[in-house]
């Protein structure tokens, strides 16, 4: 008899342990929706929207990981100029939740990446905010181009906020009246480590000094880019 119960003592045990490991198994990491993308120019010139969103696509390929079905989009606003809209990056992104590649998550919605309702509700800084492969950006590299307002929206006030749309590399727009200066070619950058001057914001902490190499280098950036996916 004792013989008995200790055999039906092991056997309930394992089926626990059985039970406990199946419900682990059903409950995988959320799949990666969220990274910071290398630029491969370094430069504010992406080959505009179409060209960052490729560079995202790209990162996840390089990754070795398992997000290839999604569709990945920059975090970037485009500016009204010419035949070209103005576009919204909170308007690209789809809408959420987000995950990095450790299976974090970064945000549940727009609303509450960009504090719509409550301000610092994302969970945007240097532990979290990663690239495809899980890994910190470096601290060189906190800027990342954004060209938005801290709520996701294109700037309205006439200067350039995206490296003419990010096809830029340089430090002036295209001259469109010869007999007046050309204007300045910049970008709006946040910080992805929330740390830095008086302004921390992950999407609109400050301007860029140009939209060369050396100048996105010069303020702090390598000109990284958010990725999310939309779908």
């Amino acid at each position: 008899m004792n013989t008995r119960i200790a055999l039906s003592a092991i056997a309930i045990a394992l089926l626990g342990c059985a039970a406990q490991w199946a419900h682990g198994q059903q409950q995988p990491p959320p799949a990666m929706t969220f990274f910071i993308a290398e630029n491969p120019t370094g430069t504010g010139n992406l080959g505009g929207l179409a060209g960052a969103d490729q560079i995202c696509q790209n990162a996840v390929l390089a990754s070795g990981g398992l997000n290839f079905n999604h569709i990945w989009h920059a975090y970037l606003s485009q500016e009204q100029r010419g035949a070209a809209p103005r576009l919204n990056a909170r308007d690209r992104i789809g809408a959420g939740p987000w995950y990095n590649a450790k299976g974090q998550l970064i945000a549940s919605s727009v609303a509450d990446l960009h504090g719509d309702q409550q301000r610092d509700r994302n969970n945007i800084q240097r532990a979290t905010a990663l690239d495809a492969r899980g890994r910190e950006i470096p601290g060189n590299e906190h800027d990342i181009l954004t060209g938005s307002d801290s709520f996701g929206r294109a700037f309205t006030d006439g200067i350039d906020h995206t490296c003419n749309n990010w096809t830029s590399d340089g430090m002036t727009l295209p001259q469109q009246n010869p007999n007046l200066p050309a204007d300045r070619a910049r970008a709006m950058v946040g910080h992805m480590d929330r740390t830095g001057g008086q302004n921390t914001s992950w999407n609109a902490a400050h301007m860029s000094q140009g939209c060369s190499r050396q100048a996105l280098n010069n303020t702090g950036g390598a000109g990284r880019i958010y990725c999310f996916a939309i779908d």
